[in-house]
């Protein structure tokens, strides 16, 4: 890649955390001030940046892209390979949410080698107040839109760990918010278990989760707790190709 075009990404990485000055930008690159006015002209020019209030930041143009760009992007289609690595790591079930206007759906569903069949299904809702996806997203939601969402939730007991009123459902989201992931200890079946982590799109809005699902009789809830870092660190994966920064550059 040319000096110049290496330059100019990291110019447009630099001003879309915030809007910087000339200077600042000067020594971010570490080169001549009229080195960064150029690059930063002709990015002004092309519509990648505007100049305001003394400071460069993010064009209408690359706004414009960005958007049209993340509108086309299909969370199944991207998340499809990390959630193979996922399953070809652990051999258990994998699940991928998707929240939009308001509702939580499984699109996509791997099963391990020998899984069990489970209730899930894809183009399906998960149940609200028991699945481990469902509450990696709701924890993440703004309160009225969470209430919105749990209109729906019926708070049936299906096990004895079932969470059976709003409080208690509150208390796990509560949680779960804190420490970054959800989980489903035997409280839809039995049987299974899982644990859930949220995926993110820009500026920080949940937009899925993605769930590790096992039979209690070959993962314990303690074991699955062991698998969080790494399903946390695909979930932060496929966030980061929605536009999602963790760290935003100060």
């Amino acid at each position: 890649m040319s000096l110049t075009v290496t330059r100019a990404l990291k110019i447009i990485e630099f001003y879309a955390a915030r809007p910087r000055t000339l200077t600042e930008v000067t020594e971010h690159l570490g080169v001549h001030k009229s080195t960064a006015l150029r690059l930063l002209q002709t990015l002004e020019r092309e519509g990648f940046a505007r100049f305001t209030d003394g400071r460069y930041t993010v064009g209408l143009r690359m706004i414009a892209l960005a958007n049209q760009s993340l509108s086309k992007a299909d969370l199944r289609t991207i998340a499809r390979p990390i959630l193979v690595e996922l399953s070809e790591e652990f051999g258990h079930t994998i699940h991928l949410a998707q929240y939009e206007n308001r509702t939580i759906t499984y699109v996509d569903k791997l099963e391990g080698p020998g899984a069990l069949k489970m209730q899930s299904q894809v183009g399906r809702s998960p149940v609200l107040h028991t699945a481990g996806v469902a509450k990696a997203i709701l924890a993440h939601l703004p309160e009225d839109e969470r209430r919105a969402v749990l209109r729906h939730a019926t708070y049936e007991r299906f096990t004895p760990n079932t969470l059976t009123t709003p409080d208690q459902l509150g208390r796990a989201l509560d949680i779960a918010r804190e420490r970054g992931w959800a989980e489903d200890d035997a409280e839809l079946e039995s049987f299974v278990n899982c644990v859930a982590a949220p995926i993110f799109g820009a500026g920080g809005r949940v937009i899925g989760s993605v769930s590790i699902t096992a039979l209690t009789v070959l993962a314990s809830i303690d074991r699955l707790r062991e698998m969080v870092p790494a399903l946390r660190k695909a979930c932060a994966r496929i966030s980061r190709e929605f536009g999602w920064d963790p760290e935003p550059e100060a």
